[in-house]
């Protein structure tokens, strides 16, 4: 298969991914490597490749769009901003090898969450109040996971909100995709900046992750609760096994 192939595939397969419930840097993001980009560029060029295909993502998803577990939204997405600009200067600066050894876990906890996540909820809420400062808290550092990685930031999010607010992970698309696309896009400037990004691969997985947003966001809008929940644990446990497996084998 050529490069150029491989990567309008991965993106369209990335973009589809990451409408119905994130993950699609982990495919991106070997495609970008396997296709000779160093990983730092690559990193960086995902996250402005997949860029797109979230912003489809968040248009489809648009009439859902509220704020997050009771917060208003304004307040979530600039804490979520600043975050995102913190991760995203933050792998700038820093190596990246570290975060490689911790990210599996940090994807450990995100999928215990959402498997467990309605057993753990009701009785963490019946014990604590998230306050405003507690969520907002939260979210800041989900947005410098964000800024910083993105593997699987949406996972993460709607882990840590479907136990603060109980709510339905379908429900919790809408404002997902809004608030990585926030993320995303304050690091986008910032590799853009940088000159982070190896523009021809780039375009290319931007070019499939666009239309796999714009499809799987409609996707989504028709699946049952039950069956995007099933589909979110797998990838979730997948993209947590191969992660660990990238790292440590």
């Amino acid at each position: 298969m050529s490069d150029t192939l491989l990567l309008l595939l991965a993106g369209l397969l990335a973009g589809s991914m990451n409408a119905l419930a994130g993950g699609g840097s982990f495919v991106s993001l070997p495609a970008l490597i396997g296709a000779g980009v160093p990983s730092v560029s690559a990193n960086a060029t995902s996250t402005v490749a997949l860029f797109p295909g979230g912003l489809a993502s968040t248009w489809v998803y648009r009439a859902g769009i509220s704020g997050v577990c009771g917060v208003p939204l304004v307040p979530v997405a600039i804490v979520t901003l600043v975050g995102g600009l913190v991760g995203s200067l933050l792998l700038l600066w820093t190596p990246a090898a570290l975060f490689d050894q911790v990210l599996p876990w940090l994807l450990l906890v995100a999928t215990i969450m959402l498997a467990f996540g309605r057993q753990i909820g009701p009785a963490l809420r019946a014990r604590f109040r998230a306050g405003l400062i507690t969520i907002l808290g939260l979210q800041f550092l989900l947005g410098i996971y964000g800024g910083y990685f993105g593997g699987a930031v949406g996972l993460m999010m709607m882990a840590v909100w479907s136990i603060l607010d109980g709510a339905e992970i379908k429900a919790l698309n809408a404002p997902r995709t809004l608030m990585v696309s926030a993320a995303n896009g304050i690091a986008v400037l910032s590799f853009i900046v940088a000159g982070a990004v190896a523009w021809t691969a780039c375009l290319l997985v931007a070019l499939g992750a666009t239309a796999g947003g714009w499809c799987g966001a409609h996707i989504g809008r028709i699946l049952p609760p039950r069956l995007i929940r099933a589909g979110t644990l797998l990838l979730a446990a997948g993209t947590t096994m191969a992660f660990f497996v990238r790292a440590y084998v």
